[in-house]
């Protein structure tokens, strides 16, 4: 695959990463204005660094968009004379819809959007992708690569806001978590790295327990809890103290946010 990277930011630079480690592609161009922030991948000699987008358009299938949203559709409009019936178009744009891409560049391109998170540079993230309806032939293309680089999974174009919140904004969320039980196995007496060692791991085996066995959270829960034990002890205070609550309520105002900045819906 011939792909490119348009705006090789934090979250290019993970898609480009996982792209590399899987060796998904024959040919890759990354883009940014400022290349001297490309530097770590100047090591690679079958990746091409520059600031032309229209070179990496032009030498690619593959148009995978990472910019931030206020620079999105200038680069649309100055790149769309050179758009042929080759080129797949895949944003990462938060809140930049189809019907806003299409407008500028015609509706006649495939056009999908994809919402990854930053785990994709070590090929674990969760990405949901959606598409127009010339793009439907190639939401199979789409996964192949996303699948590659974590799991993917295709939703309506009007829950790509809220899929953001939980799987983009949900890594932060997620970070912190960690690093709560981190402080806390520092305060029972852990060194920091041990502490964090112990966080990560314990929060990666959960995660796996659910995608292997499909079983609910509860009944998981359900196995490390005894009557007047201490699984249930703590639990409880998680609780009484609202662990479960400000955990919703933090997504629900996030997302909240983000239907404010968005830039334009269906």
């Amino acid at each position: 695959m011939k792909i490119a990277i348009i705006g090789t930011g934090n979250l290019g630079k993970s898609i480009a990463k996982g792209l590399i480690s899987n060796n998904l592609t024959t040919s890759l161009y990354i883009t940014k204005r400022n290349i001297k922030e490309l530097r770590e991948f100047e090591k690679n000699t079958n990746i091409n660094i520059t600031s032309d987008n229209k070179e990496a358009v032009t030498n690619s299938d593959i148009l995978i968009f990472a910019v931030q949203p206020r620079h999105f559709e200038n680069i649309l409009k100055n790149i769309t004379p050179l758009l042929t019936d080759k080129h797949t178009l895949l944003s990462t744009i938060t809140g930049f819809s189809i019907h806003k891409i299409a407008s500028i560049i015609g509706d006649n391109k495939p056009i999908i959007r994809a919402m990854p998170n930053t785990a994709i540079a070590v090929g674990k993230s969760m990405t949901c992708i959606c598409s127009n309806s010339n793009g439907k032939n190639k939401i199979e293309l789409a996964e192949t690569i996303f699948n590659q680089l974590g799991s993917s999974i295709v939703i309506p174009e009007n829950q790509m806001q809220a899929a953001t919140v939980i799987c983009a904004s949900g890594i932060a969320f997620w970070m912190r978590l960690i690093r709560a039980s981190t402080q806390a196995a520092i305060q029972l007496g852990f060194d920091a790295k041990d502490a964090q060692k112990l966080a990560m791991f314990t929060s990666e085996g959960a995660a796996n327990l659910l995608i292997t066995t499909g079983n609910h959270p509860e009944e998981e829960i359900d196995k490390v809890t005894t009557p007047k034990g201490c699984t249930i002890e703590g639990l409880n205070e998680m609780e009484h103290k609202g662990l479960s609550a400000a955990l919703i309520q933090g997504m629900v105002a996030s997302y909240n946010k983000i239907n404010t900045i968005k830039q334009e819906q269906i």
